[in-house]
C-alpha cells in the first residue's frame, strides 16, 4: 500500500510518543525514519527491526559522557536507539568543531545507527562538514560510512561487506568526525578486502526524494497496522486526560 509522507510522519509521531519518547524527541525520531525512507535508504525496514524494542529505551539511563576534551568525546548511549540519542552527539561534535576546527565523537552501545543520517545532514546544512562511520554484524561484518560537505544539501552513503573481525563493543559503536575547516568525504567501495559494495551519491539521494514526492511511500500493510496500533495508545491516553479535565471543570 502507499501512503503520503504527511500520513507516515503523523503516524510515526504517535507511535514514538506512545512508546515513551519525550516531546520534541518523538518529532526527531519520526523525521529520522522518514528521511531514510524518502531518500532510498530503507527507513521502514530499519524501523521494523527497532519496533519490538522501542519501549525499552524508556527504562535505560540517558547517554553519558565518559570522556571529554576540547576536540573529542566518548559517549555511552547505554544500549539506547539512535532514534532518541544520536542527534545530541552530532550537536556536540558540531559545537566542538565550531570552537576548535575539528572534533571526533565516539558513541558506544548505540543501536539503529543508520538513523544518524538525518542529524548528519542537518549538520552539513548548517555549514559544517561531517562524516560518520560504523560497523554491524558478527559473522559477516558490514561497514557503513556517510559524509556531507559543508553547506551541501545531501550526503553520500556507502556500505560494504568485509572480512574484518570485531568485538561486541565495536559492533555497537559509531565514530563521528566534524570539521569547520576541512571538507570530509568518505567511501568504502575501494577499501581493501571489501565486497558487495554500494555507493549512493548526493545526486542519487536527491533523485530518490523527488520520486517519493511524486509517488508516495510504499509500506507493508502489516507494518502500517503495527505503527498505528502502537500509536493508538497515545490517542487513548489523550482521551482519558480530556475526560479527566472535563470532569474537573
Amino acid at each position: 500500500m502507499r501512503v503520503s509522507m504527511n500520513e507516515l510522519k503523523a503516524a510515526l509521531r504517535r507511535c514514538f510518543e506512545a512508546s515513551g519518547y519525550f516531546v520534541g524527541n518523538y518529532e526527531d525520531a519520526a523525521n529520522m525514519v522518514l528521511w531514510l525512507e524518502k531518500h532510498g535508504l530503507n527507513g521502514l525496514t530499519e524501523l521494523e527491526r527497532a519496533l519490538p524494542y522501542l519501549t525499552q529505551d524508556a527504562n535505560k539511563p540517558l547517554s553519558t559522557v565518559v570522556y571529554e576534551d576540547s576536540t573529542s568525546a566518548i559517549i555511552d548511549s547505554n544500549g539506547r536507539s539512535a532514534l532518541n540519542c544520536i542527534a545530541s552527539s552530532i550537536d556536540l561534535a558540531h559545537a566542538k568543531a565550531l570552537e576548535s576546527g575539528i572534533a571526533t565523537i565516539t558513541v558506544h552501545n548505540c543501536h539503529n545507527r543508520m538513523f544518524v543520517l538525518k542529524a548528519l545532514t542537518d549538520c552539513g546544512r548548517r555549514g559544517i562538514s561531517v562524516t560518520a562511520y560504523w560497523q554491524n554484524g558478527s559473522k559477516t561484518v558490514r561497514e557503513y560510512a556517510a559524509a556531507i560537505k559543508a553547506g551541501e544539501r545531501y550526503p553520500s552513503f556507502s556500505e560494504a561487506a568485509t572480512s574484518l573481525v570485531t568485538t561486541p563493543d565495536e559492533q555497537q559503536a559509531l565514530t563521528i568526525v566534524c570539521s569547520s575547516r576541512v571538507d570530509l568525504t568518505g567511501s568504502l567501495q575501494h577499501s581493501r578486502g571489501n565486497r558487495q559494495a554500494r555507493y549512493m551519491s548526493p545526486e542519487d539521494l536527491a533523485d530518490n526524494k523527488e520520486y517519493i514526492i511524486d509517488n508516495g511511500i510504499e509500506i507493508e500493510e502489516a507494518l502500517w497496522a503495527e505503527i498505528n496500533r502502537i500509536g493508538a495508545g497515545i490517542l487513548v491516553e489523550n482521551s482519558e486526560r480530556s475526560r479527566q479535565g472535563a470532569g474537573g471543570q
